[in-house]
């Protein structure tokens, strides 16, 4: 059996806030996030397949997270939805505005935790999600990895 590693990196402008926080990231702002997506299996051997020496198609695999991450979290705005923030959530999608409330504080970390759980659910039975990195900014990211959980 020769597993193999597959990769597709996305991007998407989001925005967020994180409340009592002690720094800058307090108030609301924005990053150009990156998501790298690596699932792991085993290329298809049957030659009378479409998807001959494909492990998953790429345009199945950006289907699901562009349906999962991108175009939920592209241009919004992510507040903690137990958060005063949930006053300037409402303001802002009376407004016309891209909001979700999370049910975490909207970290990288708890961004991509949240992230792979989507994806995961998405994925083919005979399709693992290996890791996904999220990058927020051009130094700083969030891994997550199958192994590790």
């Amino acid at each position: 059996m020769n597993n193999i590693r597959i990769t597709k990196q996305f991007t998407f402008e989001t925005g967020h806030a994180l409340y009592g926080y002690d720094g800058k990231c307090r108030n609301v702002h924005g990053h150009s996030y990156k998501l790298s997506v690596t699932v792991v299996g085993t290329p298809i051997t049957d030659t009378q397949h479409v998807k001959l020496g494909m492990v998953i198609d790429f345009g199945d695999l950006k289907k699901i997270v562009k349906e999962e991450i991108v175009n939920p979290f592209d241009h919004a705005t992510v507040f903690n939805k137990d958060t005063p923030h949930v006053e300037l959530a409402k303001e802002l999608s009376d407004r016309g505005h891209k909001v979700i409330l999370a049910d975490y504080q909207p970290t990288s970390e708890n961004m991509v935790i949240d992230f792979a759980a989507k994806i995961k659910a998405r994925l083919p039975n005979n399709i693992e999600l290996h890791s996904l990195k999220l990058q927020e900014t051009q130094t700083s990211f969030a891994e997550w990895y199958a192994s590790d959980n």
